[in-house]
């Protein structure tokens, strides 16, 4: 089965078909996530405070977004894979970027990879587009540059900033990016880049206008009960209290003698133990 092409994403965006891209990190995750029909799947640097425990994106490094994109991509044939350049992986020097890049389409096997930024980076973009690698883009809340940013605050509500994200926008665009991701911006601003460009364009907190949204999959499914969702994140399920609930009641029935049963064992036939047990059974000299 071929993978979706990301050329694709335009002509559903030019035929006002709207889709959704979510994250995976695992094996397991990925194949539910393609069998529930998400046709774009993002390795993102998410996975430093998701599943490796840090405060932010920061310490996450090529070779673990590396590690979670072959396990993306084993588990799926038709989904786009997306991988996120870390921090650092593309800000030093062009030509260790276009490396990272392709590394990340080498060896991980992704379909495309995502970095962060506008003008900045779109000699970056247009080189890794010239060399074969497609290139999704990243504007608004950029958490690489949180620290920049201070904090996590919604970007673009000044009319200079907005029109410094039209302007990132298009020359994304033009660099050959094939989608571009807007993150926590006002959702007029969002309205705006998504019918000026003509590239898809995929909202997390950007409002109801993007050509496609992106969440979280530990977000989604409310794994993460205990602590306080983003404004832009909406749970479907309440995970964290299911595995918690299972969990608790497998370390009870251990604990009682309930688990495991006989239907859980399994049975020497009686002709064999009855010979073990006889002393019948010469263990051969050298074997523990």
């Amino acid at each position: 089965m071929a993978r979706i092409s990301v050329h694709k994403l335009r002509e559903w965006k030019a035929e006002g078909r709207r889709f959704a891209m979510l994250t995976a990190y695992d094996y397991a995750t990925a194949r539910l996530v393609e069998q529930a029909g998400i046709p774009v799947i993002l390795v993102g640097d998410s996975l430093g405070s998701v599943i490796l425990g840090y405060e932010s994106t920061i310490p996450v490094t090529m070779d673990d977004v590396l590690y979670h994109t072959r396990a993306v991509v084993r588990a799926t044939e038709k989904a786009i894979v997306v991988a996120d350049m870390p921090f650092m992986s593309y800000q030093a020097n062009a030509d260790e970027a276009v490396r990272n890049a392709g590394r990340l389409l080498q060896e991980g096997g992704a379909t495309a990879v995502k970095l962060e930024g506008g003008t900045n980076v779109t000699a970056l973009v247009r080189r890794m587009v010239d060399s074969g690698i497609p290139v999704m883009g990243h504007l608004g809340l950029t958490p690489q540059s949180v620290n920049q940013l201070g904090g996590h605050r919604v970007q673009g509500r000044t009319p200079a900033a907005a029109a410094k994200l039209l302007n990132d926008a298009r020359a994304l665009e033009e660099a050959g990016a094939f989608a571009v991701v807007l993150e926590t911006i006002p959702e007029q601003l969002a309205r705006m880049v998504t019918e000026r460009i003509s590239i898809p364009t995929i909202g997390i907190g950007a409002g109801p206008s993007c050509d496609a949204q992106v969440q979280v999959f530990h977000d989604l499914l409310g794994i993460f009960d205990d602590r306080r969702p983003f404004r832009h994140a909406k749970a479907y399920a309440n995970v964290g209290t299911i595995i918690r609930d299972a969990v608790r009641a497998y370390a009870n029935e251990v604990g009682s003698g309930a688990f495991p049963t006989a239907e859980h064992a399994f049975e020497m036939d009686d002709a064999s133990l009855a010979e073990l047990e006889a002393g019948g059974y010469h263990q051969p000299a050298g074997v523990l």
